[in-house]
């Protein structure tokens, strides 16, 4: 009697997990998934997200149409504050930005009208390894040059990884950095680069140095100096200096961690909170089925882009750690990365 009670209870689970596959794919079939971009289009995340609605749909039950919206503003704050406070709770919405942003409630930025903590994190395309770099021009030959000979370095906004990683770098490594701030993205750093305005820039993730910048590290008119997240990587030069040369207390271990470990959540995309479970666990499935993919990853190969994965969960607990921060621990990172 208890098989058979066993079984019974088995085979309604199995009818009950079906009815949810069939309401979600009854849900979204004929609809359209947006994922909001929180940076200008050409930018890594636009570029990303392109290539991810060009095959996630197929493996979100009912097939639904998805779309990349571009929506500008305050480095990625915009896009976050409209996801969180405005966006549809339905499963229809999804947004991606820089993976400073979610930290700006924590550093007290007003503006920045939500919590990390309540983003249902759906998962992340690229565990990114960030670089510090300098034009030929500069002079700059290693990092311990920078440390000795001051350069200008362009950079976004001021809640933007390009401002934080370099104030960070300028006043926890010793490096002779003067920020300039202002630049739309990484690809205007760039120009303002080969125009000779600005000698370098700084949280810059690799993937985006051998894709959209390989003509100029090719060339050698560009070069890498310093790792600023990810385990040492045989793909930069032996004379590129890594972060945790720095490290000399659990202390520094902790603010390097919250500064420079959060570059890692490189290509992350969240919905808004109280999306219905199932929705969210449906698109969490297609999101990893996506990473594996073939057809998905020869598109990713061909546009030059890396595709290191994390699941939802995985990203979800990174964020529980680096929100619950010891206040002392954020405090000095908040004075470090303040101009």
């Amino acid at each position: 009697m208890k098989t058979i009670a066993a079984l019974g209870a088995v085979a309604l689970a199995a009818i009950a997990s079906s009815a949810r596959a069939d309401n979600v794919a009854d849900f979204y079939k004929g609809r359209t998934v947006s994922i909001v971009v929180g940076h200008e289009v050409g930018t890594g995340f636009d570029v990303y997200s392109r290539v991810l609605i060009r095959h996630m749909g197929r493996y979100i039950p009912g097939a639904p149409t998805m779309i990349v919206q571009n929506m500008l503003g305050a480095s990625g704050v915009t896009s976050a504050n409209w996801l969180y406070n405005v966006a549809p709770k339905d499963g229809t919405a999804m947004g991606t930005f820089a993976q400073t942003v979610p930290l700006e409630p924590l550093f007290g930025n007003q503006q920045a009208r939500y919590d990390a903590a309540r983003f249902i994190w759906i998962g992340n395309m690229e565990s990114s390894i960030a670089i510090c770099g300098v034009t030929k021009a500069s002079g700059v030959q290693t990092f311990e040059d920078l440390r000795k000979r001051e350069i200008v370095m362009g950079a976004t906004g001021p809640t933007g990884p390009l401002v934080k990683s370099a104030l960070a770098v300028k006043n926890l490594l010793g490096a002779q950095i003067r920020v300039i701030p202002g630049y739309k993205g990484s690809a205007d750093v760039k120009l303002a680069m080969n125009r000779g305005e600005v000698q370098g820039i700084c949280g810059l993730p690799w993937s985006t140095v051998k894709s959209f910048w390989r003509q100029e590290l090719e060339s050698g008119d560009f070069r890498p100096i310093l790792q600023i997240s990810g385990d040492k990587t045989p793909e930069l030069p032996g004379n590129v200096t890594h972060y945790t040369d720095f490290i000399k207390t659990d202390e520094n271990r902790q603010l390097f961690g919250l500064l420079f470990g959060v570059q890692a959540l490189g290509r992350i995309y969240a919905t808004p909170p109280d999306v219905p479970a199932d929705r969210v666990a449906a698109l969490r499935k297609a999101f990893d089925e996506t990473m594996k993919d073939k057809e998905f990853l020869a598109d990713a190969e061909k546009t030059g882009i890396d595709i290191i994965p994390m699941n939802g969960a995985m990203v979800a607990k990174m964020w529980a750690e680096f929100t619950s921060t010891p206040a002392p621990i954020v405090e000095q990172a908040k004075k470090v990365t303040t101009p």
